[in-house]
């Protein structure tokens, strides 16, 4: 009886182990990993199941947990990857986040989507327009590109606000400066 029990118990604890993941290889169409469990045992090879839509590439450390189907170990996959030394603490219930490793993240929180570019510019790509159903407030420059002088809007508003114009008719003179100005607009 004795034996049965430690056959089971082996096993089971051979369906699921923890890993820390060596290597990353994202090219295939299923990510895969090298990893090392609890040992010394290594394993190269093992497929990373990610969830639909999502994908990322755990850095050298990350931990893992390998599931092995039947308790084989010649063919494993990894089920989650975490690392720890990375994710965003301090979440309030019911809060979600993605991040990475440089500080950059992307945080649905309960008062509104947070996104920390970590000093790195932010990128929106193959869009035909962009559409804001709301105020815009900005603290940087805005620049118009849609001209090769690409000048700012702060620069836009000054050369209005101190254009003036030449009197119509006898070409005498020009005009004083806009009595409306953009400036603060």
């Amino acid at each position: 009886m004795a034996n049965l029990f430690h056959s089971l118990h082996q096993a089971i604890s051979n369906l699921l182990e923890r890993a820390v993941i060596r290597t990353t290889t994202t090219t295939a169409k299923c990510q895969v990993l090298q990893i090392s469990m609890p040992g010394g045992e290594g394993k190269s090879d093992i497929e990373h199941l990610e969830p639909y839509g999502f994908t990322s590439a755990p850095k050298a450390g990350a931990e893992a947990v390998a599931a092995y189907f039947d308790g084989d170990r010649s063919h494993g996959v990894v089920l989650v990857a975490s690392d720890r030394r990375y994710r965003i603490k301090g979440l309030a219930t019911g809060e979600v986040a993605i991040y990475d490793d440089l500080g950059q993240s992307v945080t649905l929180t309960r008062s509104g989507i947070v996104i920390n570019g970590a000093g790195k510019p932010v990128t929106v790509t193959n869009a035909p327009k962009a559409r804001f159903e709301m105020d815009i407030e900005a603290t940087g420059n805005i620049t118009d590109r849609c001209d090769s002088t690409g000048k700012t809007m702060a620069a836009m508003r000054q050369v209005f606000d101190s254009h003036t114009h030449e009197e119509n008719g006898d070409g005498g003179g020009t005009t004083d400066e806009p009595n409306q100005k953009m400036e603060g607009a």
